[in-house]
């Protein structure tokens, strides 16, 4: 680009208009608030806490491995586990007790939160095809959402938490495909801290925590 060229003269640039441009800032402030927003059936459980912006990272990550596991569109997965719960930006996060006594209008408020962002039918086709999990990669995000939390269940249990051990039992139950029950079955009988401890070479901590003098 030569000095004297502005970005703001793209063609795709131009394209967007002010109104548009305002409703994706609102989008993006909104979207922070699940940074803000607890995931509330720790509080059920007795331990443990994140938030689902925490959630949702992790939950994208899990995806990406099962896709690869799987030999699905690790692309695609990925989204639908990034997006799954954009909505609770705006009705809060509805644990299982919650979901027995109260609706949550969970398409409307995805609908209403990409108002005038262009972004309402890409959103709303992920959410459509996670919900009716009618895919393998909508399968996968599915099991991805569950295995995040029971990676948390499996790190409650080992701190002592035995009621975990409990939910976690049931959680094993809900998955959908086979890579995802391959691959939470080996987290339950893992231990939570094992990539820290087992990782270095066991020689390491006997050099006061890798400050010896290297062979």
């Amino acid at each position: 680009m030569h000095d004297d060229e502005s970005t703001y003269d793209s063609p795709a640039l131009k394209n967007l208009d002010m109104d548009r441009l305002k409703r994706l800032s609102d989008f993006l402030f909104e979207v922070g608030m699940l940074r803000k927003t607890p995931r509330t059936g720790y509080q059920f459980l007795g331990t443990g806490q994140e938030n689902v912006a925490e959630h949702s990272f992790r939950t994208a990550v899990v995806g990406y491995v099962l896709a690869e596991m799987a030999g699905a569109d690790t692309a695609r997965t990925t989204l639908l586990c990034l997006f799954h719960d954009l909505h609770e930006a705006r009705t809060g996060d509805f644990n299982y007790v919650n979901r027995m006594y109260n609706d949550s209008r969970r398409t409307d408020a995805l609908r209403d939160a990409t108002a005038g962002t262009g972004l309402t039918e890409g959103l709303l086709n992920m959410w459509v095809e996670l919900e009716d999990a009618g895919t393998k990669e909508a399968e996968l995000a599915q099991d991805a959402d569950q295995i995040d939390f029971i990676l948390n269940l499996k790190e409650q249990a080992d701190l002592g938490n035995t009621y975990a051990t409990k939910w976690l039992e049931g959680a094993l139950q809900r998955l959908r495909t086979p890579e995802g029950q391959q691959l939470a079955e080996k987290i339950s009988t893992t231990d939570h801290s094992d990539w820290w401890f087992l990782g270095p070479d066991q020689s390491w901590w006997s050099r006061k925590n890798g400050h010896g003098t290297k062979d």
